[in-house]
């Protein structure tokens, strides 16, 4: 090959990389451009400031195409589906209480992301910041605002399968101490300390009372609801096959996601409510599979999120069994009703 040759095999090579540089750039810019495009036919959302005091509203990421896009943003409690306003903070999950939030959040970085729990106060100023080890699932705050956690898949992205492994934190607000895993806790099952390399905690509710919490303990292929002491930094085994606990206001009730035999392996779970005194299952009126830890309205409403056209909707439904699913708004996931 001659050296004209040589030159115009390298000119013709640039310009093909220029091209294809070129058409990178513009596909990504389009991909940009249609992300910060208001959702044709989707929610009414407007800038403003968004607190976690403000009587009547509930709280919850925004998940409508557009430059509010993943924002926490607030509608009214009555009619989440009504206009939105959105707060310029980003999370992926998130939970409130009593003017306190945990939000999770994405640091998107050059190579890869990592993840970070931010503690926020009633105007969603941050006041602590915590790594997180893997990938956001989980967020609860007590309801007294003094103590927040969340879970992280540490192995795996999905509860579905078995082979998965989470990471299960709690944090004082007011001192900033932080439990980095749960598996830190001693575990009492059939009244007796017991030991497993594979023990994974995840979903975590608390009580009123600054002291105990539940969670889901998995071992061994099996998963168990746990009472937890924060004092005796113990967690106690009480009922089996309970996934991602939620407890009542009133603290009298536990919603969870249970394995059904028969189900398919991706979509495995239905909706039951176990009352914490006489541990009596009711099977509750969502036949489809919800992978969420649902929140209570109050003492008598569920509300969760399954899939949708922008990533999941929020649904309610009677926590007695009775009643039947109601879609309440679009686009949206991890609501916090303020109380």
């Amino acid at each position: 090959m001659t050296a004209r040759t040589r030159i115009l095999v390298l000119l013709s090579a640039l310009v093909v990389l220029t091209g294809v540089a070129t058409a990178s750039v513009l596909h990504a810019s389009a991909r940009a451009e249609r992300r910060n495009r208001p959702q044709a036919g989707g929610p009414r959302i407007t800038s403003g400031a968004v607190t976690l005091t403000e009587p009547g509203r509930v709280v919850f990421r925004n998940m409508a195409w557009g430059p509010h896009r993943d924002e926490l943003v607030s509608a009214p409690a009555t009619d989440p589906s009504g206009p939105r306003t959105a707060s310029r903070v980003k999370c992926l999950r998130f939970y409130a209480a009593a003017g306190t939030g945990v939000c999770l959040q994405a640091v998107h970085g050059p190579v890869s992301d990592t993840y970070r729990a931010v503690v926020l106060d009633a105007s969603l100023h941050i006041r602590a910041r915590y790594d997180v080890p893997g990938i956001p699932s989980r967020a609860r705050v007590s309801p007294s605002g003094r103590y927040a956690a969340w879970t992280a898949f540490v192995g795996g992205d999905s509860y579905a399968g078995t082979n998965f492994s989470t990471r299960a934190a709690i944090v004082d607000t007011r001192t900033g101490e932080l439990t980095e895993s749960l598996e830190a806790y001693r575990i009492v099952k059939d009244g007796r300390t017991y030991h497993a390399a594979d023990a994974n905690f995840w979903g975590v509710t608390f009580a009123s009372d600054d002291r105990t919490f539940y969670a889901t303990l998995g071992t061994r292929g099996s998963t168990y609801l746990v009472r937890g002491d924060l004092r005796s930094r113990t967690v106690t085994t009480l009922h089996t096959d309970v996934e991602c606990p939620s407890l009542s206001p009133d603290g009298t009730l536990i919603a969870f996601k249970k394995r059904v035999p028969g189900l398919p392996k991706d979509a495995p779970w239905h909706l039951y409510v176990l009352n914490l005194r006489t541990l009596h299952e009711t099977p509750l009126a969502e036949p489809r599979s919800v992978d969420d830890q649902v929140v209570w309205r109050d003492d008598h409403t569920l509300v969760y999120a399954l899939p949708g056209d922008y990533g999941a909707d929020l649904y309610t439904l009677p926590a007695d069994g009775t009643g039947k699913p109601r879609r309440i708004s679009t686009a949206a996931v991890s609501p916090a009703y303020v109380r």
